[in-house]
C-alpha cells in the first residue's frame, strides 16, 4: 500500500537518531506498516540501517536482533547441543505469510505488534526469551517477551520505545521441545499455537499463544500429569472469540494439543 501521508524518511545509524519527531514512526520490515493506511504518520525512521548483527552466539545463549528477518531466523544453522533447534522453523511456519513476507518481516516488529497470533512471540515465550527495550527517554530495560503483550495487538511498549534484541538463554536452546498449531481454515491464521519444553533439569514449560489474547505460560518442576496440564490449560486466562474460532473451541483444542506435546516429551520417547 502507498502511504500518501509520508513526506520524509531518514536512516537511523545511532541511538540519537531514534528520537522520534512528531508524526514519525519506526520502520522495520514494514510488512504491517504498509498493510493499511497510516493517516497520522508523516515520517519514517528506518531501523534497518542501525547495523545490528542479525544473530549472535553469546556465552549466555543466542541474541536475535530486532531487525533480523523471519527468513534469516528460520534458516539458522543447528549448533552442537541445540536440541530445541526445530522450533525456530516451526514457529516461522505458524505465520500466515508468503515467502516475500518472510524475507522482509522482522522478529522485533512481529513482537512489537503483539498480535495474539504473533509467531515470534510464541517462539520467544516457548524459550524463555527476554527483550531488551530502549526507551524513548534514553534508558533501557529487559523483560520476558511473554510479559510484553497486554492484549491482542497491545503491549507495554510506549511511543518511541524500540525493541533492540531478543535473548534466548542457553538452557532453553538445550531443551527438548514440542510444537503444535491449528487453524480453522486450511490456509488461515493460526487459531492456537502450543509449545512444550523440558529442560535438562527436568523442569517443564508449556505455552498457549494465538488462542489467548496474550501468552499463557504454564511452569512445572517436572513434567505434569495429563490431568494437571488439562486443568491448568482450561484455567488459562484470555481465550477469545473472533471469526477464526470461538473461545471454548480454542480452549478445547489447546488442551488436546498440549497433551499431544506432553506425550511427545515423556522421557521414554
Amino acid at each position: 500500500m502507498d502511504l500518501n501521508t509520508i513526506d520524509r524518511w531518514r536512516a537511523a545509524r545511532t541511538r540519537a537518531d531514534l528520537v522520534l519527531a512528531p508524526g514519525e514512526a519506526f520502520l522495520g520490515g514494514g510488512t504491517w506498516l504498509f498493510s493499511e493506511p497510516q493517516v497520522y504518520t508523516t515520517g519514517l525512521v528506518d531501523l534497518s540501517t542501525m547495523g545490528w548483527p542479525s544473530l549472535e552466539e553469546t556465552p549466555q545463549g543466542l541474541r536475535i536482533a530486532a531487525t533480523c528477518t523471519v527468513a534469516e531466523l528460520s534458516r539458522i544453522r543447528r549448533r552442537a547441543g541445540w536440541t530445541a533447534h526445530p522450533i525456530f522453523f516451526q514457529a516461522a511456519t505458524a505465520l500466515l505469510a508468503s515467502f516475500k513476507i518472510w524475507n522482509v518481516m522482522t522478529v522485533g516488529g512481529n513482537i512489537a505488534r503483539s498480535y495474539a497470533a504473533a509467531s515470534m512471540v510464541s517462539l520467544a515465550a516457548a524459550l524463555d526469551a527476554t527483550a531488551l527495550v530502549w526507551t524513548a527517554s534514553g534508558g533501557q530495560y529487559t523483560m520476558p517477551v511473554a510479559e510484553l503483550p497486554t492484549g491482542n495487538g497491545t503491549s507495554l511498549l510506549r511511543r518511541g520505545d524500540v525493541v533492540r534484541c531478543i535473548d534466548i538463554p542457553a538452557h532453553a536452546l538445550r531443551a527438548r521441545t514440542g510444537f503444535r498449531k491449528i487453524a480453522l481454515a486450511e490456509i488461515g491464521r493460526s487459531a492456537a499455537v502450543l509449545t512444550g519444553r523440558v529442560d535438562e533439569s527436568g523442569a517443564a514449560v508449556f505455552t498457549i499463544t494465538a488462542a489467548t489474547e496474550r501468552p499463557a505460560v504454564l511452569r512445572y518442576r517436572t513434567l505434569p500429569s495429563a490431568a494437571e496440564l488439562r486443568a491448568d490449560s482450561r484455567a488459562a486466562d484470555g481465550y477469545y472469540t473472533d471469526p477464526l474460532g470461538t473461545a471454548d473451541w480454542r480452549c478445547a483444542v489447546s488442551g488436546v494439543l498440549l497433551e499431544e506435546i506432553r506425550q511427545e516429551l515423556l522421557p521414554w520417547n
